[in-house]
């Protein structure tokens, strides 16, 4: 007995010819409701080529200000077209007319039509995964990216139709702002475990792309490792963080010895003593139920990185994504040059952050200008192949260590400076760090203070 699926590729696709009639003659009978179906289906979205032509050319008529389109007015259009007699004549515009049940339920159909589309659209998404899991030479994790990017896509085209009245707006503004006079505190957005960071951003905040930048050997990655175990640890939210560059065993280590408050240095000797080893497994206890996860994938594209993020979005409600480090993700179109290609990954992580609803952190290296200067305090001008990562930030912050420049200068401080704020202060937060542990501390009590008046 043969398959079900046997035959599958030989069915007609989902169409609903009668639903496709009844927008079009909803459209002619009433001409208001245009607007209302516009918001729901393009010309493409119906089944019929016949009806793909007379929607195009009502469509057309529409956006030209005529009024009074019906019958005789869109037969003279598809005429001027060259289209009338390949839809079947003017009597096909009558036999519409006379099918339509009620031009007030022209929204019902549109909704139908719209749903069959997003059914075909699939049935090609699926067609084409199939055909590259059968002849595409990429990794089975690229084709599978692809995949999730296709469907996603398909997702977010059938979301309904955003609330644009000032009133509607107004309405999830005031619920914004009840929630934060709910609050305990002054922090809204995720607390990264500095209150002199914190003053000056209330929080890591949803839909914001925050960059971290500096120089190589200032202490990105470990200040990202401190705002990782403060939020997972913390404020128990998930914690996505992309390491491009070093591997998750290294990674762990800095989280253990962060947790542990223990030598770095030691523990890759293997040198440690009774309590350090004790205080070790005590971290790795606890840190095992912190919501942490590492993804250390060389290579990633930025369509990798989205789908890995939504996927675990969508299953364990991630609070940040964080990527280390952005120069190091690979574009989806290599051709470009090096500057467009680093615009458009700062541009789409811009998206994902607001498509997640989640702040996205991106770390960045910064050019050797910084190195020319007598100062050497970074300045936006430094941030390193495209001007698109300032344009595109919410915040921009370096890190900057006077110490690694010079060890009598300030040993064991250094400055987070926020160069970017687009929705508050900037600033300089002092902070202590404390290398033999791979951890930052506020220089406190005068850290807020500080932080406020720079």
């Amino acid at each position: 007995m043969p398959d079900a699926t046997t035959n599958l590729f030989d069915r007609i696709p989902p169409q609903d010819l009668e639903a496709e009639r009844s927008v079009l003659g909803s459209c002619l009978l009433q001409n208001n409701v245009i607007d209302d179906v516009l918001m729901l289906v393009r010309g493409n979205h119906f089944y019929s080529d016949v009806h793909q032509k007379m929607f195009a050319a009502m469509l057309s008529m529409h956006e030209q200000g005529i009024r009074g389109i019906d019958a005789v007015t869109l037969s003279h259009e598809l005429q001027k077209r060259g289209e009338l007699e390949q839809i079947g004549g003017p009597t096909v515009l009558v036999r519409i007319l006379e099918t339509v049940p009620h031009a007030a339920h022209a929204e019902y159909y549109a909704r139908i039509v719209r749903d069959k589309w997003l059914q075909r659209t699939l049935i090609d998404v699926c067609t084409e995964t199939l055909r590259e899991s059968y002849d595409s030479s990429d990794e089975t994790d690229q084709i599978l990216a692809r995949a999730e990017q296709r469907v996603f896509g398909i997702v977010e085209q059938q979301e309904s139709i955003d609330k644009f009245a000032i009133g509607d707006i107004l309405d999830d503004t005031f619920a914004r702002i009840f929630e934060r006079m709910d609050q305990e505190g002054t922090i809204s957005g995720l607390h990264s475990g500095f209150e002199g960071l914190d003053a000056v951003t209330s929080g890591f905040q949803p839909s914001e792309l925050l960059v971290l930048a500096a120089r190589p050997s200032m202490g990105k990655t470990a200040l990202v490792c401190n705002f990782s175990l403060a939020i997972a640890r913390d404020e128990r939210q998930g914690v996505l963080l992309f390491s491009l560059e070093q591997s998750k065993l290294e990674l762990a280590e800095r989280f253990l010895c962060i947790q542990a408050r223990i030598d770095g240095h030691k523990l890759r000797q293997g040198d440690l003593d009774e309590v350090e080893q004790h205080s070790l497994h005590e971290a790795s206890n606890e840190m095992r139920e912190f919501p942490l996860f590492i993804d250390d994938t060389a290579g990633r594209t930025i369509s990798q990185i989205a789908a890995v993020a939504r996927r675990l979005k969508r299953r364990y409600g991630i609070g940040i994504v964080i990527i280390d480090y952005l120069q190091l993700i690979e574009s989806d179109d290599k051709k470009l040059p090096r500057e467009q290609q680093i615009s458009t990954i700062t541009r789409r992580l811009k998206f994902l952050s607001k498509d997640l609803s989640i702040p996205v952190m991106a770390l960045a290296q910064l050019n050797r200008g910084v190195e020319q200067r007598e100062d050497k305090r970074p300045r936006l001008a430094d941030l390193r192949e495209s001007g698109a990562i300032e344009q595109d930030a919410d915040i921009v912050m370096f890190l900057h260590r006077p110490e690694a420049y010079d060890p009598e200068d300030r040993p064991g401080e250094a400055d987070l400076i926020i160069a970017k704020n687009r929705n508050g202060p900037v600033g300089n937060v002092p902070l202590v760090w404390l290398k033999q542990q791979l951890r930052f501390t506020d220089r406190a009590p005068e850290a807020v203070s500080e932080a406020l008046h720079f």
